[in-house]
């Protein structure tokens, strides 16, 4: 019989699962079934956050589409270009309502008309002079030719589309009409806009200094309504709206601004008046968004004249004709010769009476005829 001594078989054994329970927990860490455990942990929470996301997207487009639609009009000529990104034009009227204590219908003192083309990636951004001359239409005969601005005075926004299409020859889908006291209110919803001052001016007791400087509501509205100071006249002005505009867009895509989308709804429910659906508008931030980065400003240059003791804004042949080949070919439609009130207003008055538009001096023998070519008084 062995007389060697036998290892401990109870302390063998002790220490051989103590090193099995061991290698097991080092099992466990990185096994298979921890990683789902974490994957289902976050997979909670990232549900979690969706939900609430979604949730909070929903009440707000739903909110949004209340207040628009509630107001809107359907345009389902205009509404299937939308469907099928083709290009669409807007008429832009900043209307002086409830400004300086006036309740009347009162005029657009800004008007712009923009087009975007997706298929192009452009868009732009034409400004009209509200004194330029044109032919007013849907009046009810109160004007036969008149400032450019009185078409919204004597039919609205309806007029106004109207009198816009036809001096330049284009079609116009859509109108936004935004009470000047709504500018105040969006300004303000969005924290204020930051503009470049062109140059320094007072107005309004409201100062503003040459360079970059942050508007407020109450500001921004000084900003664009001041005119006599500016040394480019009503076309200065005209820059320092579409700067303001501009940056109203860019702050109210911004995140920042998300939060007070309330705001934001509740002031377009109540200063501003549209033919676009919602579903027009959010198709238009889906699918034309791109164009905002490729705008091409401008603006119909008019040449100074008196008429009948009135100071009016008078743009060449020339002039209409170039703006309304620009619009036109944003909105993939073909080059037309102008035809219409104003270019005969023109061609009878370099006939009759030697008009010269290289001439910088005021005309004071610019004469408005009616239609059997006989003189007669604008304010008629």
């Amino acid at each position: 019989m062995d007389q060697t001594p036998q290892p401990n078989r109870r302390e063998n054994a002790r220490n051989h699962n103590l090193q099995l329970h061991r290698n097991s927990a080092f099992v466990k860490v990185g096994s298979p079934k921890g990683h789902g455990r974490w994957k289902r942990i976050v997979g909670i929470v990232l549900t979690l956050f969706l939900s609430i996301g979604l949730g909070y997207a929903a009440h707000m487009y739903f909110s949004i589409y209340s207040a628009i639609d509630s107001s809107g009009s359907k345009n389902a000529a205009s509404s299937a270009k939308i469907a099928s990104h083709r290009p669409i034009s807007v008429l832009i009227l900043g209307v002086d309502q409830g400004i300086e204590g006036r309740h009347e219908q009162g005029n657009s003192d800004t008007l712009i008309l923009a087009t975007a083309n997706p298929t192009r990636g452009m868009a732009t951004m034409t400004s009209i002079p509200r004194d330029t001359l044109a032919d007013i239409k849907g009046d009810g005969g109160k004007y036969s030719i008149f400032r450019v601005n009185a078409a919204y005075q004597v039919g609205g926004n309806q007029a106004a589309v109207k009198t816009v299409s036809a001096l330049l020859n284009t079609p116009i889908d859509y109108y936004i009409e935004v009470n000047m006291k709504a500018l105040r209110s969006l300004v303000n919803a969005v924290g204020g806009v930051r503009v470049k001052v062109p140059f320094s001016f007072s107005y309004d007791w409201n100062s503003f200094h040459k360079g970059y400087q942050h508007l407020n509501g109450r500001h921004a509205v000084a900003y664009v309504r001041m005119r006599k100071e500016d040394p480019r006249g009503d076309y200065g002005r005209q820059l320092r709206q579409r700067q303001v505009i501009e940056a109203i867009m860019h702050k109210a895509l911004s995140v920042n601004t998300i939060t007070n989308y309330r705001k934001l709804v509740t002031i377009f429910g109540k200063y501003v008046k549209t033919n676009m659906s919602f579903g027009d508008m959010f198709s238009l931030a889906l699918n034309y968004r791109g164009v905002a980065q490729n705008m091409k400003s401008n603006y119909i240059q008019g040449h100074d004249a008196w008429i009948n003791g009135s100071s009016i804004q008078v743009a060449s042949t020339e002039e209409l004709q170039s703006k309304s080949n620009l619009i036109r070919k944003n909105l993939a439609l073909p080059k037309a010769t102008l035809n219409n009130e104003e270019t005969r207003q023109n061609s009878l008055n370099e006939k009759y009476n030697q008009i010269h538009w290289h001439d910088l001096n005021a005309f004071n023998n610019y004469q408005v005829y009616d239609h059997n070519g006989n003189p007669t008084d604008i304010n008629d």
